[in-house]
């Protein structure tokens, strides 16, 4: 097992960073070796990013200044009149700002610190000590500088010039978006379960067959309270699959349902991971063998972060622990485009023969639920993007999917607005009362979530077009009403869908809403007191305890919808203050369902009952189910090859239970934030390893079961005793009759 690790290694200085090629490090890791030794390197060429590849404009992005290598002929002429003034004032400003510690460094190191005091940055070096003092100190800074200007797009030059002018903007409060008018854009708003849901999860199903995917995971999760990475977290407690595992699984079994697999094509994914995940992420992947995905299959691309401002000038900030360090923090997901296209995933993806790419995010497990009608969408209307989306309400605070067009018809584009800038848009051009919910009850915009979905024949030319520039914005938080000074230092920030903000006008771009919320998204990234509040505000807390609750509903509501099993009425409760509905706990591993056609073809119709608060997961592709009922907790397990029918089988014991977090004892961080522990007390496991065909129970054993059943004497145990009896009985003469086949392999 081996991960491949894609780094983007950028060139050094200023004239690296102007346009020298970038070098790919692939790390792989031998099975069973130890980090030291199991390690090697190699390098693929690429491609050189150079800066007149730079991103067309785009509402609230700057130009970047041009670089020193590359000076408008004008600037040229007026620098050669007094070339030794210039070069002269030059070097007394370098001077006067290392106060004789310019020894210590190259003409290369020279330079940045060059441009950085043309750039009004000599604050940095301000407190440096006389030569001989904290010189190691001194070239840890230059290092991460040098870092910094080869890892933006233009070098540091051309963030400080993109940050001044977005800030000055911010400060005065300029509209991106003046003079365009907004239109509801093209799409779709699909039930869940319907049949052109099912239509178009079919076409979706054919077209996975040919698709890559992109996990944004650069993010922590300490806004949840979880000081690991999110994609290590349960998904769910029932299987205790981690969401990774459950993202790996669910596109391995794409792989297989599509037929890829049997065309010999494995589905790739790609991690976009952070200097705070990059490791760990790693290890995950490391420790479990890719969750079963081959060597290579699995690539990780390492998002740099960029330096933080502290005022509207634009002064980099020094690290407030450290004197020699500038603050940093991450760009933002919109980094991933860059990144894709500076690694030459989507150039190999395209010789690959793949056509699509979908973007989706690092803790919400449903998304694969939707991914296919989005993906069949797609197909059918050949969007060059489309976004999968949720229904929303008017001034709901979600980012809405829109069209914007300016008066003389150019400019045209579909795209993520923010909900405050929405409603003064409306007001300001088609609509006096701004946002507001139509005849459905919901906004006609429907509300983004960053799940993408693009086709690869336009995305890598356009990708080659813009360097996978993203264009940029900052949010600054002011300390007053003059927005003169900073609370906190800020930096500018890019978002994965603001992509189409470059496409030509003619790019079609469109959306995909399953209008029940619950199917689809349920993103878990709230701390528990931050979901409290939000519950209390009627809205979605996006919580882990919600997240894992919801996945038992879809499935539960899939089983309703495509078999008419009869699941019961959800039941109100409550975990650590935040409100659920609490359906059967239902696990359907991807393998069982990769698409809802898949739970409509394996589960016959009317044919499971389950109790409330039962437990009950199937994983494995050939699990069918013709009679089953299910008064406690179940769990099948069957390896590739072999076919089990649950036919007659009724399980009752006692189950499982969600107790509280406040009856447990040492609970751990997971159950923390999700306000239950799982007390397993009672399971029927029917764990199938070798291939074959099996019935549970067999045919006699059912026989045997009803004849227990019934010489239950009616008159010594009455009414719901007595049934309760039978069904012990039933259950009793149905675990022997699984022993027995498990002794004899077969049916």
């Amino acid at each position: 097992m081996a991960i491949r690790v894609l780094k983007l290694v950028a060139g050094v200085g200023v004239a690296a960073a102007a346009g020298a090629g970038a070098a790919v490090a692939i790390r792989k890791t031998k099975k069973g070796a130890g980090d030291a030794a199991g390690h090697q390197q190699r390098s693929i060429k690429m491609q050189p990013l150079l800066d007149d590849a730079a991103e067309p404009a785009a509402p609230g992005t700057p130009e970047p200044p041009v670089r020193d290598a590359e000076a408008a002929p004008a600037a040229a002429a007026a620098v050669q009149q007094e070339p030794a003034a210039a070069a002269a004032a030059s070097a007394d400003a370098v001077a006067d700002a290392l106060k004789g510690n310019e020894k210590l460094f190259s003409e290369q190191e020279l330079a940045i610190i060059r441009m950085l005091v043309e750039e009004g940055q000599a604050h940095l070096f301000a407190a440096w000590p006389a030569p001989g003092e904290a010189d190691a100190d001194k070239r840890r800074l230059l290092q991460q500088l040098v870092l910094l200007d080869a890892n933006y797009h233009g070098g540091l030059a051309a963030y400080i010039h993109n940050a001044k002018q977005l800030l000055a903007d911010s400060k005065e409060g300029r509209n991106a978006f003046d003079g365009y008018t907004p239109s509801v854009p093209e799409g779709e708003r699909l039930d869940f379960g319907s049949g052109r849901f099912l239509q178009l999860e079919g076409q979706g199903l054919e077209a996975a067959g040919k698709a890559a995917f992109v996990l944004v995971a650069g993010g922590l999760g300490e806004r949840l309270g979880y000081q690991g990475i999110k994609v290590a977290l349960p998904c769910e407690s029932a299987s205790g699959r981690c969401f990774l595992q459950l993202y790996i699984e669910s596109i391995l079994a794409l792989q297989d349902a599509s037929g890829a697999a049997a065309e010999g094509r494995r589905l790739p994914l790609a991690i976009m991971t952070s200097d705070d995940t990059h490791g760990r992420t790693e290890a995950l992947l490391k420790k479990h063998s890719n969750f079963g995905m081959e060597e290579g299959q699995v690539v990780l691309i390492k998002q740099e972060k960029v330096p933080c401002l502290i005022d509207n000038d634009a002064h980099l900030a020094l690290d407030p622990s450290d004197a020699y360090a500038v603050q940093t923090k991450p760009h933002g997901h919109g980094d991933v485009h860059g990144l894709l296209h500076r690694s030459g995933l989507t150039q190999q993806w395209q010789q690959q023969g793949l056509q699509w790419v979908c973007f989706f995010q690092d803790t919400n497990a449903l998304v694969f639920r939707a991914l296919l009608a989005a993906l069949g969408l797609s197909a059918a209307n050949d969007y060059d993007m489309n976004s999968l989306a949720v229904p929303r309400k008017a001034k709901e605070a979600i980012g809405a999917i829109t069209r914007l067009t300016k008066a003389d018809g150019s400019g045209a584009m579909t795209v993520n607005v923010e909900y405050n800038q929405l409603d003064p848009l409306l007001r300001s051009t088609i609509n006096k009362d701004g946002d507001v919910n139509d005849e459905s009850g919901w906004s006609p915009f429907p509300g983004n979530i960053n799940q993408l979905v693009l086709k690869l024949s336009s995305y890598v030319p356009q990708l080659a077009a813009t360097g996978g520039n993203i264009s940029e914005f900052v949010n600054p938080k002011y300390k007053d009403a003059t927005k003169t000074a900073f609370k906190s230092s800020t930096r500018l920030e890019c978002m994965m869908q603001d992509y189409p903000k470059a496409l030509p006008a003619d790019a079609k771009v469109g959306f995909t809403v399953v209008n029940q919320v619950w199917a689809t998204y349920s993103p878990v990234k709230n701390s528990p007191a931050d979901a409290r509040a939000k519950a209390a505000e009627g809205n979605p807390t996006h919580s882990a305890t919600t997240g894992e609750m919801d996945i038992y509903k879809a499935n539960c509501e899939a089983l309703m919808l495509m078999a008419g099993a009869d699941v019961g009425s959800p039941q109100e409760g409550m975990y650590i203050g935040i409100p659920v509905e609490e359906w059967p706990r239902v696990v359907l591993s991807p393998s069982f369902a990769p698409c809802l056609a898949a739970v409509k073809d394996k589960v016959a119709q009317g044919s499971l009952l389950l109790a409330p608060k039962s437990v009950l997961l199937l994983e494995g592709r050939d699990i069918s189910v013709k009679n089953l009922r299910v008064d406690g907790a179940l769990v099948v397990r069957a390896v590739p090859g072999a076919k089990v029918v649950l036919d007659g089988l009724t399980v009752s014991n006692q189950g499982w239970s969600w107790t509280p977090i406040e009856k447990v004892d040492s609970p751990t961080l997971e159950e923390a934030i999700r306000g239950f522990r799982v007390i397993r007390n009672e399971t029927l496991e029917l764990v199938f390893d070798q291939p074959g065909d099996y019935i549970v129970p067999q045919p006699a054993a059912a026989a045997a079961a009803a004849a227990a059943a019934d010489e239950a004497p009616a008159a010594e145990v009455p009414g719901d005793e007595a049934a309760a009896a039978a069904t012990a009985a039933a259950a009793a003469v149905t675990a022997k009759a699984f022993e027995a086949v498990l002794a004899g392999g077969q049916a």
